[in-house]
Protein backbone atom coordinates (compact mmCIF):
# COMPACT_ATOMS: atom_id res chain seq x y z
CA UNK A 1 0.00 0.00 0.00
CA UNK A 2 1.01 3.42 -1.28
CA UNK A 3 0.25 7.16 0.22
CA UNK A 4 -1.38 5.86 3.75
CA UNK A 5 -0.89 7.22 7.14
CA UNK A 6 -0.88 5.29 10.35
CA UNK A 7 -3.41 5.77 13.55
CA UNK A 8 -1.56 5.04 16.99
CA UNK A 9 -4.80 4.51 18.72
CA UNK A 10 -6.63 2.22 21.11
CA UNK A 11 -6.01 4.82 24.10
CA UNK A 12 -9.35 4.17 24.49
CA UNK A 13 -11.07 1.91 21.68
CA UNK A 14 -14.27 3.55 21.82
CA UNK A 15 -12.39 6.67 21.52
CA UNK A 16 -10.57 5.48 18.74
CA UNK A 17 -13.95 4.30 16.83
CA UNK A 18 -15.25 7.64 17.15
CA UNK A 19 -12.27 8.97 15.38
CA UNK A 20 -12.24 6.46 13.13
CA UNK A 21 -16.69 6.99 12.44
CA UNK A 22 -15.95 10.75 11.88
CA UNK A 23 -12.86 10.34 9.39
CA UNK A 24 -14.80 8.40 7.19
CA UNK A 25 -17.59 10.16 7.79
CA UNK A 26 -16.34 13.66 6.42
CA UNK A 27 -14.23 11.98 3.78
CA UNK A 28 -15.47 12.99 0.66
CA UNK A 29 -16.18 9.71 -1.11
CA UNK A 30 -18.66 8.40 -3.79
CA UNK A 31 -16.99 4.85 -4.35
CA UNK A 32 -14.34 2.51 -2.51
CA UNK A 33 -11.89 4.02 -3.90
CA UNK A 34 -11.94 7.61 -2.83
CA UNK A 35 -11.64 7.34 0.97
CA UNK A 36 -8.15 7.35 2.87
CA UNK A 37 -5.70 4.39 3.38
CA UNK A 38 -4.63 4.15 6.60
CA UNK A 39 -3.27 1.47 9.49
CA UNK A 40 -4.91 1.49 12.69
CA UNK A 41 -3.00 -0.08 15.44
CA UNK A 42 -5.39 -0.36 18.19
CA UNK A 43 -3.27 -1.06 21.20
CA UNK A 44 -5.68 -1.27 23.78
CA UNK A 45 -3.25 -2.65 26.57
CA UNK A 46 -0.86 0.34 26.42
CA UNK A 47 -0.75 1.79 30.18
CA UNK A 48 -2.77 3.96 31.85
CA UNK A 49 -1.26 7.40 30.26
CA UNK A 50 -2.76 9.44 33.25
CA UNK A 51 -1.65 6.63 36.08
CA UNK A 52 1.64 7.30 35.16
CA UNK A 53 1.67 10.73 34.78
CA UNK A 54 0.56 11.24 38.43
CA UNK A 55 2.57 8.04 39.68
CA UNK A 56 6.19 6.99 37.58
CA UNK A 57 6.32 4.07 40.03
CA UNK A 58 3.06 2.91 38.22
CA UNK A 59 4.07 1.04 34.37
CA UNK A 60 5.01 3.91 31.39
CA UNK A 61 3.56 3.70 28.09
CA UNK A 62 6.09 5.15 26.70
CA UNK A 63 7.95 1.66 25.80
CA UNK A 64 4.61 0.56 23.80
CA UNK A 65 4.12 3.83 22.20
CA UNK A 66 7.60 3.81 21.45
CA UNK A 67 7.45 0.01 19.62
CA UNK A 68 4.42 0.93 17.31
CA UNK A 69 6.05 4.06 16.00
CA UNK A 70 9.04 2.24 15.02
CA UNK A 71 7.06 -0.62 14.04
CA UNK A 72 5.12 1.12 11.81
CA UNK A 73 7.89 3.47 10.26
CA UNK A 74 9.73 0.75 8.77
CA UNK A 75 5.94 -0.04 6.97
CA UNK A 76 6.56 3.76 5.46
CA UNK A 77 3.33 5.88 6.26
CA UNK A 78 3.67 9.27 5.09
CA UNK A 79 2.51 10.70 8.66
CA UNK A 80 1.27 9.41 12.05
CA UNK A 81 -1.69 10.53 13.92
CA UNK A 82 -1.91 10.01 18.02
CA UNK A 83 -5.86 10.39 18.88
CA UNK A 84 -5.51 10.40 22.53
CA UNK A 85 -4.51 14.08 24.09
CA UNK A 86 -2.93 12.62 27.25
CA UNK A 87 -0.40 10.61 24.88
CA UNK A 88 1.09 14.02 24.03
CA UNK A 89 2.62 14.05 27.36
CA UNK A 90 5.28 11.95 24.88
CA UNK A 91 5.36 13.73 21.89
CA UNK A 92 8.90 14.89 22.12
CA UNK A 93 10.55 11.15 22.75
CA UNK A 94 7.88 9.95 19.89
CA UNK A 95 8.76 12.16 17.66
CA UNK A 96 12.26 11.81 18.17
CA UNK A 97 11.92 7.69 17.56
CA UNK A 98 10.97 8.28 13.73
CA UNK A 99 11.38 10.76 10.76
CA UNK A 100 7.53 10.48 10.05
CA UNK A 101 5.51 13.32 10.93
CA UNK A 102 3.41 12.57 14.13
CA UNK A 103 0.28 15.36 13.92
CA UNK A 104 0.30 17.19 17.55
CA UNK A 105 -3.28 17.34 18.04
CA UNK A 106 -3.37 19.89 21.43
CA UNK A 107 -0.95 22.14 18.96
CA UNK A 108 -3.68 21.60 16.26
CA UNK A 109 -6.73 22.91 18.21
CA UNK A 110 -4.74 25.87 19.68
CA UNK A 111 -4.10 27.07 15.73
CA UNK A 112 -7.78 25.88 15.60
CA UNK A 113 -8.98 28.21 18.24
CA UNK A 114 -6.84 30.90 16.89
CA UNK A 115 -8.16 31.12 13.39
CA UNK A 116 -11.75 30.62 14.42
CA UNK A 117 -12.12 32.62 17.29
CA UNK A 118 -9.40 35.63 16.96
CA UNK A 119 -10.79 38.10 19.57
CA UNK A 120 -11.34 35.18 21.92
CA UNK A 121 -8.90 34.77 24.82
CA UNK A 122 -10.08 32.92 27.93
CA UNK A 123 -9.85 29.22 26.65
CA UNK A 124 -11.12 26.78 29.09
CA UNK A 125 -9.31 23.03 29.13
CA UNK A 126 -10.99 19.69 29.97
CA UNK A 127 -9.69 16.59 30.03
CA UNK A 128 -8.08 13.84 32.38
CA UNK A 129 -6.25 14.73 35.28
CA UNK A 130 -3.37 13.64 33.91
CA UNK A 131 -3.75 16.03 30.52
CA UNK A 132 -4.61 19.11 33.34
CA UNK A 133 -1.44 17.86 35.18
CA UNK A 134 0.94 17.87 32.13
CA UNK A 135 -0.28 21.00 31.18
CA UNK A 136 0.49 20.68 27.70
CA UNK A 137 -2.68 22.67 26.70
CA UNK A 138 -1.96 25.42 28.87
CA UNK A 139 1.83 25.99 27.11
CA UNK A 140 0.46 26.02 23.42
CA UNK A 141 -2.48 28.36 24.92
CA UNK A 142 0.26 30.89 26.34
CA UNK A 143 2.45 30.63 23.16
CA UNK A 144 -0.24 31.57 21.07
CA UNK A 145 -0.87 34.39 23.70
CA UNK A 146 -4.55 33.07 24.90
CA UNK A 147 -5.39 32.50 28.40
CA UNK A 148 -5.92 29.05 29.89
CA UNK A 149 -8.66 28.63 32.25
CA UNK A 150 -8.79 25.44 34.34
CA UNK A 151 -11.09 23.69 35.90
CA UNK A 152 -12.13 23.34 39.38
CA UNK A 153 -11.34 20.62 41.63
CA UNK A 154 -14.80 19.71 41.62
CA UNK A 155 -15.76 19.89 38.12
CA UNK A 156 -12.01 17.93 37.45
CA UNK A 157 -14.26 15.32 39.43
CA UNK A 158 -16.73 15.04 38.06
CA UNK A 159 -14.81 15.06 34.69
CA UNK A 160 -12.95 11.79 35.56
CA UNK A 161 -16.00 10.27 36.40
CA UNK A 162 -17.71 10.95 33.02
CA UNK A 163 -14.23 9.90 31.33
CA UNK A 164 -13.64 6.59 33.44
CA UNK A 165 -16.43 5.44 34.92
CA UNK A 166 -19.40 5.91 32.24
CA UNK A 167 -17.41 6.07 28.91
CA UNK A 168 -14.52 3.66 29.53
CA UNK A 169 -16.40 1.18 32.13
CA UNK A 170 -19.70 1.13 30.32
CA UNK A 171 -19.46 2.77 27.91
CA UNK A 172 -22.50 5.23 28.10
CA UNK A 173 -22.34 9.24 27.99
CA UNK A 174 -24.04 10.79 31.25
CA UNK A 175 -24.99 13.32 29.07
CA UNK A 176 -26.54 15.61 32.38
CA UNK A 177 -23.24 15.42 33.79
CA UNK A 178 -21.40 16.12 30.15
CA UNK A 179 -23.35 19.24 29.70
CA UNK A 180 -23.09 20.45 33.36
CA UNK A 181 -19.23 20.03 33.08
CA UNK A 182 -19.47 22.53 30.24
CA UNK A 183 -21.81 24.92 31.37
CA UNK A 184 -20.26 24.99 34.54
CA UNK A 185 -16.77 25.67 32.61
CA UNK A 186 -18.54 29.09 31.00
CA UNK A 187 -20.48 30.23 33.76
CA UNK A 188 -18.27 29.84 37.03
CA UNK A 189 -14.96 29.57 35.38
CA UNK A 190 -15.47 32.32 32.51
CA UNK A 191 -14.20 30.13 29.50
CA UNK A 192 -14.85 32.10 26.43
CA UNK A 193 -14.22 28.52 24.26
CA UNK A 194 -13.99 25.32 26.28
CA UNK A 195 -11.76 22.63 24.65
CA UNK A 196 -12.77 19.40 24.74
CA UNK A 197 -8.77 17.81 25.24
CA UNK A 198 -9.95 14.33 25.94
CA UNK A 199 -10.81 11.89 23.41
CA UNK A 200 -13.51 10.38 25.08
CA UNK A 201 -15.23 13.82 25.75
CA UNK A 202 -15.01 14.15 21.94
CA UNK A 203 -17.06 10.86 21.90
CA UNK A 204 -19.88 12.18 24.45
CA UNK A 205 -20.35 15.13 21.92
CA UNK A 206 -20.66 12.85 19.39
CA UNK A 207 -23.09 10.96 20.99
CA UNK A 208 -24.63 14.16 23.03
CA UNK A 209 -23.82 17.07 21.45
CA UNK A 210 -23.70 20.60 23.12
CA UNK A 211 -24.79 22.29 20.33
CA UNK A 212 -25.25 25.73 21.99
CA UNK A 213 -21.86 26.51 24.00
CA UNK A 214 -18.25 27.36 22.30
CA UNK A 215 -16.14 24.10 21.94
CA UNK A 216 -12.98 23.22 20.31
CA UNK A 217 -13.21 20.16 19.76
CA UNK A 218 -9.90 18.40 20.09
CA UNK A 219 -10.70 15.27 18.03
CA UNK A 220 -12.88 16.76 15.66
CA UNK A 221 -10.22 18.69 14.81
CA UNK A 222 -7.55 16.08 14.22
CA UNK A 223 -10.07 14.41 12.14
CA UNK A 224 -10.05 17.78 9.95
CA UNK A 225 -6.31 17.79 9.32
CA UNK A 226 -5.64 14.02 8.92
CA UNK A 227 -8.65 14.34 5.42
CA UNK A 228 -6.14 17.68 5.27
CA UNK A 229 -3.14 15.81 4.87
CA UNK A 230 -3.89 12.29 3.19
CA UNK A 231 -5.61 14.67 0.57
CA UNK A 232 -3.02 16.57 -0.22
CA UNK A 233 -0.67 13.87 -0.15
CA UNK A 234 -2.95 11.47 -2.33
CA UNK A 235 -3.04 14.55 -5.10
CA UNK A 236 0.65 14.89 -5.02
Amino acid sequence: MQKFFTIIGGMGTMATESYLHQLNLRTPAHADQDYLNYILVNHATVPDRTAYIFDHSQPSPLPDLLEDIQQQSKLGPEFFTLPCNTAHYFYDELQAATDVPLLHMPRETVKEITRKYPHIKRIGITGTRGTIKDRIYEHELRAAGLTPVLPTDAIEDETMALIYTHIKEQNEVDAELYHRILQQMVTEQGAEVVILGCTELSLAQEREPETKLPLADSQSILVDRTIELATKMRQE
